[in-house]
């Protein structure tokens, strides 16, 4: 509603300002809805939330996964991820390991035309995330 507000006004010529473009934030969840070209099993929710002081953790749907990381401008990268050890499902299991293992291989982020999180690896499709709601 608030941007539909926005459009209204500055159709009208009541208010002159820009809109802004979605951006990468701290302290904000994001929830994975694919892992390169393969989509989440059903009701799995792995997320992602990178801390002010440079640490990155979430859930990895199975187990909470952390890390550090180091943001630059569109640079992203993410050090050694750690988890702890609870056992899931056998496919839970594989979709955590390819989940921690794209982390280690991000190499920069950007939004898409939809304001989809995308962290993208030196080869390959991005990670794509949506802000957690709520």
């Amino acid at each position: 509603m608030k941007n539909l507000l926005t459009c209204v006004l500055i159709a009208t010529g009541l208010l002159g300002c820009a809109a802004q473009p979605a951006k990468l934030q701290q302290e904000r969840s994001y929830v994975l809805e694919w892992i390169g070209e393969r989509p989440l099993i059903d009701d799995s929710h792995l997320t992602l939330t990178l801390a002010s002081d440079g640490r990155a953790y979430g859930n990895a749907g199975c187990n909470h996964w952390f890390a550090p990381y180091t943001l630059d401008g569109e640079r992203l990268s993410f050090g050694h991820v750690g988890k702890t050890r609870k056992l899931c499902a056998p496919a839970l299991m594989e979709q955590e390991k390819r989940f921690l293992q794209a982390l280690e291989t991000v190499q920069r982020w950007d939004m898409s035309p939809v304001d989809q999180l995308r962290l993208w690896p030196a080869e390959g499709k991005p990670l794509r995330l949506w802000p957690e709601e709520g």
